[in-house]
């Protein structure tokens, strides 16, 4: 919701993170989108996840962010995210849960898919379909909470029933 309002750190998110990891309230990261991409086109798998790691990713991020634009950052990590099923970018993943192209999509399809960056695995609709939809959902009464999409398409959304291709 803040990408476009910070420069590649968001103190907002480490805040919430700390203060959700101290209290017990879960465990979360801060990573900013732009700390994902540079994390995934700059680190290697193997790299201990530690302090001094995130601390080089946030350096790393600002540098991102001064070089390339807002949508750039974001086409980046929307084509090379995990999303499950050895779908690598959103376009891999419309094809493999969906068997259809991005543009082909409905609203309900592409709210399932973007609450699969989360947690992959928890929220894969052939593994945990009931936790799949619980995610889309939470999915869609953001996108409605926030402006995005009107009350009717929400509501559409919500009962639109939802055909995987076979997995």
């Amino acid at each position: 919701r803040r990408f476009y309002k910070h420069n590649g750190i968001d103190t907002t998110g480490i805040v919430r993170a700390i203060r959700n990891n101290l209290t017990g309230r879960g465990h979360e990261g801060a990573s900013t989108i732009t700390m994902q991409v540079a994390k995934n086109f700059f680190s290697n798998p193997d790299t201990p996840r530690n302090l001094w790691t995130k601390i080089k990713e946030a350096l790393l991020a600002l540098k991102i962010e001064n070089a390339i634009s807002k949508d750039k950052i974001l086409e980046l990590y929307l084509n090379q995210i995990y999303l499950g099923e050895r779908a690598y970018g959103f376009a891999a993943a419309a094809k493999t849960y969906y068997d259809k192209d991005l543009k082909q999509l409905n609203l309900a399809e592409a709210a399932l898919l973007a609450g699969l960056p989360k947690a992959p695995t928890k929220y894969n609709p052939y593994l945990h379909p009931d936790l799949a939809i619980k995610r889309q959902h939470e999915v869609l009464r953001d996108m409605h909470r926030y402006g995005m999409i009107s009350d009717s398409a929400f509501e559409q959304a919500l009962h639109t029933p939802l055909k995987f291709q076979s997995s």
